[in-house]
């Protein structure tokens, strides 16, 4: 989520349907990443029966898992339930279940919301003399070289790069280095898309 309309997001979602009329008013707020999903039931005074709360969030995080951005999950979301209403017939707990999660999609949209991708810390032990072609392919491969170090005839060069971008990377190596270059790669954290990638990844999604 790059932003918050007028603070947390509000949105009224539902009727499911003419004949099973139900409302659940609920913010999304963003959470640090690596929180995760959370769901928090703020409703006093009945104006939710508590049989229908489970199925707001069931449908919530159906939405969640089918995402809004080329289909890809939603994270690290705070979800408060604060207000709504139900008919006493014709309310059930598959219409709470589907308004919450049309709700949340509608709500979702208005945050601006922005692709992420998983960065991952990249260490290549490499002879001296393939030191240039190893850091002109991590380059090419959108890594952000962090440092080097020398250790007797070989260069230790650690980067940031996209796992995206990794795919085919041991053999690679083992080309540009004869053989010779070994790497470890471990996960670092998830960054913003670049707008340019992320227009191509969302092209081709639609």
């Amino acid at each position: 989520m790059s932003r918050n309309p007028n603070g947390p997001s509000n949105m009224l979602s539902g009727p499911s349907s003419s004949s099973s009329p139900c409302h659940a008013k609920i913010r999304i707020i963003p959470r640090k990443p690596g929180e995760g999903y959370e769901f928090v039931n703020e409703i006093i005074g009945g104006a939710i029966p508590k049989e229908f709360i489970k199925p707001i969030d069931e449908g919530i995080k159906e939405a969640l898992t089918r995402g809004v951005l080329a289909g890809y999950p939603i994270d690290d979301v705070r979800v408060e339930l604060y207000d709504g209403s139900y008919h006493d017939v014709d309310s059930s707990e598959m219409s709470f279940k589907i308004a919450a999660h049309l709700g949340f999609k509608k709500a979702f949209e208005m945050c601006k919301p922005v692709l992420l991708e998983p960065i991952m810390t990249i260490s290549v032990t490499v002879p001296d003399e393939h030191m240039g072609d190893v850091i002109g392919d991590l380059n090419s491969r959108r890594g952000q070289i962090e440092g080097m170090e020398s250790r007797g005839g070989t260069q230790v060069v650690r980067a940031f790069v996209p796992l995206a971008q990794m795919f085919g990377y041991v053999t690679d190596l083992r080309s540009m280095s004869q053989g010779r270059a070994t790497f470890t790669m471990e996960f670092k954290k998830y960054v913003e898309v670049p707008n340019n990638v992320a227009e191509t990844v969302l092209k081709k999604a639609s």
